[in-house]
């Protein structure tokens, strides 16, 4: 096969953008093709503020930290420009999550932490620690006990039974 026949086997989009069809698992791994994977959140959804929160809630305590990850990442690439990093910052904390959960404790630890910094500068720069309902003095410290956790650990951990509270 050459490269250009590899290049054509790509899953793609109706604009022709590489997209991968594979189904995937409750953290995000592909799976095989034909293999039955929990349903994949749609991309490019604008929700308001109070809904992204709700929505990543849910999938969090559900055990889907990588569809929480992509709720907040819609969050950060459509809200306002003053709350890009503060959806951004959530966006890696479940990315983190999501890497502790699938056993990748280096990384995993390393998102955990600079999802942590996110949300604090954010929170010093706003003046704000309970945007929409959430907490964030609480989810960085969340995120740090995990992130040593994590690294003390070699099994990953449970992504349900970790999930964080976003607010009380």
């Amino acid at each position: 096969m050459t490269n250009a026949d590899a290049s054509d086997a790509r899953d793609r989009d109706g604009a022709g953008r590489a997209r991968n069809a594979r189904p995937r698992d409750g953290l995000g791994r592909p799976l095989p093709y034909g293999a039955e994977g929990v349903p994949r959140q749609p991309e490019g959804v604008v929700r308001t503020p109070r809904e992204t929160v709700a929505e990543a809630q849910a999938l969090l305590a559900a055990g889907r930290p990588f569809h929480a990850h992509e709720v907040f990442e819609d969050a950060w690439k459509s809200g306002p420009r003053d709350e890009r990093a503060l959806w951004r910052g959530l966006a890696q904390l479940a990315v983190g999550l999501t890497h502790a959960a699938r056993g990748n404790a280096v990384g995993g630890a390393r998102l955990l932490r600079r999802g942590a910094d996110a949300v604090e500068e954010w929170e010093t720069g706003q003046g704000e620690d309970r945007p929409y309902g959430m907490d964030l003095p609480g989810l960085a410290r969340w995120a740090r006990e995990l992130a040593g956790r994590v690294e003390q650990g070699a099994a990953p951990v449970d992504a349900r039974a970790e999930a964080p509270r976003l607010g009380p």
